[in-house]
């Protein structure tokens, strides 16, 4: 239901014609109006910059709240806490074709209608697209170059968490004054790590926009590309959601998993900033693992293999899966093998789903991730109504002889915190 006019024709001369009617009112030459200049100018990082990457984070102390305070914590920070509060306010329905809404899965899911006369291909189902947004600019801060390339692979993978191919990605570059060595660098290699990581993951730049100059009193904000990608289902009702569906589900990580979890995992993460008001560190990426870990989560879709997937990001590993329990309103109960919990827990290691499924079906997708050379560890099962997670030696979970406790809290204390924090701060 969208008009459509002819307003004109393309022509041999380097010339814009402009007529009202027959009459000319324009004729201007392209030139000057295509080809605007350009200069390069060459960035260098900041001593500044090189010590914050250069921070060795092993020697930071555990918090001594312990790992239940801690996530309690991280849910309530607002890079993670529910958005609710904003997208409620809008109407979210494209003419009923709304399959996944905000809040439910990674990304939206918006059916794509066929005419009605045309029937549906042998053994085929609606198609839908996918969109997601994603951004982050402590990554980039740390390591423009590896901070592109993060920005490229979470919003991608954002739509696999789906079931979604992604297809095309635009983006928005959000830095400071590019005349400064420093803000050049990191335009220009944050560019380059985008690049490399669309190349990889198939997924090329259509468009974009550029915003600099974004400073108060001198101090730049983080460098920040927001990453919007769009991806296609072939099967609207093959896709899941973020949240666990129902209790009794083997709950797994596609992925890197914990058992060599290291203080370099917390470089750029939601968890170091709120416990210790750091923004240090050294991020990480490996694309070809990247690569096949969203193939994999998107082939155990479209197999029915798993009923839902949500990627870990912001607060890692434990808020991951503390916000599919929340979603899905149904606990959990599993146990972690880590030297280190607060890097296990809360660490934003890359390339990491996780998944639920049916006891049923996990000899096949065990045999799916081996064939992709993918990592799979079993993290527990849903059910109940709380969230317990065992870290380490069971025998010492108590906290005594050095050892962690447990996270054991009330699913319904887990929610509040996430659903309501943001929503109150705004009264």
């Amino acid at each position: 239901d969208v008009e459509c006019r002819e307003i004109g024709q393309v022509i041999a001369e380097p010339e814009a014609q402009i007529f009202d009617g027959v009459e000319p009112v324009a004729h201007l030459p392209i030139r000057p109006l295509a080809e605007a200049p350009a200069y390069r100018l060459e960035g260098q990082p900041s001593k500044e910059d090189l010590a914050r990457r250069d921070m060795p984070l092993a020697g930071l102390p555990l918090p001594e709240c312990g790992p239940s305070e801690t996530l309690l914590r991280l849910l309530a920070s607002p890079n993670i806490a529910s958005k609710r509060a904003v997208y409620r306010q809008y109407d979210h329905q494209v003419q009923t074709n709304t399959v996944a809404g905000p809040g439910g899965s990674d990304a939206a899911v918006l059916r794509v209608r066929r005419p009605h006369p045309n029937p549906l291909p042998e053994g085929g189902g609606i198609k839908a697209i996918a969109v997601a947004v994603d951004g982050n600019g402590r990554h980039c801060f740390l390591d423009p170059y590896v901070g592109g390339q993060i920005a490229v692979a979470e919003v991608c993978r954002n739509l696999s968490c789906t079931g979604a191919r992604p297809l095309a990605l635009t983006d928005c570059l959000n830095f400071g004054n590019p005349l400064r060595p420093d803000i050049y660098y990191q335009l220009e290699q944050c560019i380059r790590g985008m690049a490399l990581a669309s190349e990889r993951l198939d997924a090329p730049v259509v468009s974009g926009n550029v915003s600099l100059f974004n400073e108060t009193q001198g101090q730049a904000v983080h460098p920040t590309p927001v990453v919007g990608a769009l991806g296609l289902l072939d099967d609207a009702g093959k896709t899941v959601g973020a949240g666990f569906p129902s209790q009794g589900l083997e709950v797994m990580l596609l992925g890197p998993g914990t058992g060599a979890a290291a203080a370099q995992d917390l470089a750029g993460s939601e968890y170091l900033q709120v416990m210790h008001g750091l923004t240090a560190g050294q991020p990480q990426i490996d694309l070809e693992l990247e690569r096949r870990v969203q193939e994999v989560c998107r082939q155990a879709i479209a197999d029915g293999l798993i009923r839902s997937a949500h990627d870990c990001s912001d607060g890692g590993l434990v808020v991951s899966m503390a916000e599919s329990c929340i979603l899905g309103g149904v606990g959990f109960r599993g146990n972690l093998d880590a030297a280190r919990w607060d890097a296990a827990l809360f660490g934003e290691k890359q390339s990491r789903i996780v998944v639920s499924l049916d006891p049923a079906g996990l000899p096949a997708l065990v045999d799916l991730a081996r064939s992709w050379g993918v990592p799979l560890l079993s993290l527990g099962r849903t059910g109940g109504d709380r969230f317990v997670l065992r870290v380490g030696d069971e025998a010492t979970n108590d906290g005594s002889n050095g050892g962690p406790p447990a996270i054991d809290l009330p699913l319904e204390r887990i929610s509040d915190v996430w659903t309501q924090t943001l929503e109150s701060a705004g009264d």
